[in-house]
């Protein structure tokens, strides 16, 4: 199982997982739309084309495709990407897995703690808890549907449902900080289930590795923390100022329009299964994980 296939290779946390593979000695090559300055294989998602030399290359897939769900207004089309990036992407991968001769072990994929729904409150939710009804969490329901396919091909199928990633480079961390004074959002009791990029990356090389291995699991560290005190400590790792007031949400609903409810609701989850399986965290508590975050950056 040495030839790891990456979709998504190119971000943050794709990035990492690529670093970590080829330490421990793996080749790695991503899928992508042009040419990139290492080892890729060409795919078009829209075309619903690859290279099927892909297939015949890779042992294993990590599957990491998708439009970012922060990154720009909710419009229809907008959430028409959302969905279709990830669906239609996994639907081209099993396509190409079934046409192949020779077919990876292996199908390792991002999913979302979104699958819960905005806000579950203060229940400690789970990866047998039921779904929420809202978009995110119908995008997850048909990401996962799609994902869960693979095992028809009788692939070992694993399935990460990530929380908040902290990263100094990107992501959450970058843009909550990004005000001159740091500010919880809302009322900022909100929960809010944080991983450090570290112990992502190794999970996903750990589920790589790890072949017994397999279904559903939260990618989420073992200690959630409310928005406030993920806000507060952050400010604090970063050296920045913090006001305990709350940015109001009719505020946020006015900037951020529906994609708001993500930021003012929140979940806190469980990370007992993936633990139970023998995945021990190198950061599990907030203050040492914000620490490192931002003394790597330095």
């Amino acid at each position: 199982m040495k030839n790891i296939l990456i979709s998504g290779g190119s971000g943050l946390v794709g990035q990492r997982i690529t670093e970590l593979l080829e330490k421990k000695g793996y080749e790695v090559a991503w899928l992508s739309r042009s040419r990139q300055g290492r080892k890729s294989f060409l795919w078009d998602v829209e075309k619903q084309e690859i290279d099927p030399k892909a297939m015949d290359w890779a042992d294993s897939i990590i599957h990491l495709a998708g439009a970012g769900v922060a990154e720009k207004r909710w419009t229809p089309d907008r959430k028409n990407l959302i969905l279709d990036s990830r669906t239609h992407s996994t639907q081209l991968l099993f396509s190409a897995i079934e046409k192949s001769a020779k077919k990876p072990s292996t199908f390792i994929s991002a999913s979302a703690v979104g699958y819960y729904g905005f806000n579950t409150g203060t229940n400690l939710v789970d990866e047998n808890s039921m779904p929420g009804g809202d978009f995110l969490a119908q995008v997850v329901i048909a990401w996962e549907n799609e994902v869960k396919k693979m095992e028809a091909l009788h692939l070992r199928t694993v399935l990460f449902r990530i929380g908040i990633v902290l990263d100094a480079e990107g992501g959450a961390l970058g843009e909550m900080l990004k005000p001159p004074v740091a500010a919880p959002l809302g009322s900022g009791d909100q929960w809010m289930s944080w991983i450090h990029i570290e112990d992502l990356a190794r999970m996903f090389v750990y589920a790589l590795e790890k072949t017994t291995l397999q279904g559903v699991y939260n990618a989420v560290g073992p200690n959630p923390a409310t928005n406030q005190q993920l806000t507060k400590e952050a400010a604090a790792a970063k050296g920045k100022p913090y006001i305990g007031i709350g940015v109001p949400g009719f505020a946020l609903k006015l900037v951020l329009g529906e994609m708001a409810a993500m930021v003012l609701g929140g979940n806190r989850v469980s990370s007992q299964k993936i633990q139970k399986a023998g995945f021990e965290f190198e950061f599990p508590e907030l203050k040492g994980a914000l620490k490192d975050v931002f003394s790597r950056k330095s």
